[in-house]
């Protein structure tokens, strides 16, 4: 008589996620494949309308400084990270020729020495707007970034020759953003890096 009462249990056990089965299926959907890609769906810019202001020294307000600040410190992670993994490509848009080509160099000059860096990126502290001008169309905008990482540089043998693998280190860079104010190109580029 008892085994009945469990067949009974686990049938309803089973009806029951069923029920929550198709519940879910029925508020959150389904893939079928046939999804928008959301790259193409989605707008990476702010579209323009007529009364928005050009972006220039004097519309540069807090409003527009803070979410500048926001994408500079994204900027700056990514390109600590993809420069410390010699990777250029995926920042290339973000720098001016001649910061690439000095990062390129760089690059290059530790492949010669057949030195490796490596670098975990743990956190920016703090990024502060230290200036901010109009040189013709180009808005300028240099950034101060106080950031906490590990780095060092091992040799042929991974052993560290240069750096602490263990040792985070606070790191003080400014650099120079800069914007064509006339142009619907919503990106910056780094023209200088100082540290």
């Amino acid at each position: 008589m008892s085994y009945s009462f469990e067949y009974i249990d686990i049938i309803l056990l089973a009806m029951i996620a069923g029920f929550i089965f198709l519940r879910l299926r029925g508020i959150l959907g389904k893939k079928t494949g046939f999804e928008e890609n959301i790259n193409s769906s989605f707008p990476h810019e702010v579209p323009e309308t007529k009364n928005s202001p050009i972006l220039n020294a004097e519309t540069f307000d807090e409003a527009a400084k803070k979410d500048f600040l926001n994408g500079a410190k994204i900027a700056y992670e990514s390109i600590i990270t993809s420069f410390s993994k010699g990777d250029l490509k995926s920042i290339k848009n973000l720098l001016a020729k001649n910061v690439y080509d000095q990062f390129d160099e760089a690059i290059k000059d530790k492949k010669a020495r057949n030195v490796t860096s490596e670098t975990t990126f743990i956190g920016i502290s703090s990024a502060e707007i230290k200036d901010h001008n109009q040189n013709k169309n180009m808005l300028e905008v240099s950034v101060e970034f106080v950031s906490e990482i590990i780095s060092c540089i091992k040799d042929k043998d991974n052993k560290v020759i240069s750096g602490d693998a263990q040792k985070v280190k606070k790191v003080l860079d400014t650099w120079k953003f800069t914007k064509d104010s006339t142009s619907k190109n919503p990106n910056w580029l780094i023209v200088d890096t100082q540290a």
